[in-house]
């Protein structure tokens, strides 16, 4: 249900990209980095991760920098979390267990797993329920929503 700084980071930037979206020179990274307080270093791998799955394109030179793939209306933070958050990562849940080197220490303890009772059932199909409900808000939740909201409290760099 928490989601990394780097999520965080992602749709910070996505919604400065949103907000700046009719004017057509693109935005500095720089510019997002300073008014938001986020690192360049990370904004840079934030922003290629967002430029490969086609969400945001970049341009090159002295007047370069980056703007959204698509309207900021066809952009939901669910799609934005899916590259940068997947959720097998939030959830700690790795779809493929990972192999141990054979040379590797046996680890300490093993994780105990819960019988699966009643209660154990019980709880987990409220867990579901709050990944559905969440999953929910995230898609239809668009960057046009929020930079709406926004409006009359932005201001310009």
């Amino acid at each position: 249900m928490l989601f990394s700084a780097k999520a965080e980071y992602a749709c910070v930037a996505m919604l400065e990209l949103a907000a700046r979206h009719a004017d057509p020179r693109p935005v500095r990274l720089g510019d997002v980095a300073d008014k938001h307080g986020i690192s360049d270093r990370f904004l840079v791998q934030i922003l290629l991760d967002l430029k490969r799955a086609g969400l945001v394109e970049s341009t090159r030179g002295a007047a370069g920098g980056y703007t959204l793939a698509r309207r900021p209306e066809e952009i939901s933070l669910y799609d934005i979390l899916r590259v940068i958050d997947p959720p097998e990562r939030r959830t700690g849940k790795s779809a493929v267990p990972s192999a141990r080197r054979k040379d590797a220490p046996a680890p300490a303890r093993k994780k105990a797993e819960l019988q699966l009772t009643i209660f154990v059932r019980n709880v987990r199909s409220v867990w579901d329920r709050v990944v559905e409900a969440q999953e929910g808000v995230l898609k239809n939740t668009t960057l046009a929503d929020l930079v709406a909201q926004s409006e009359g409290l932005q201001y310009m760099i």
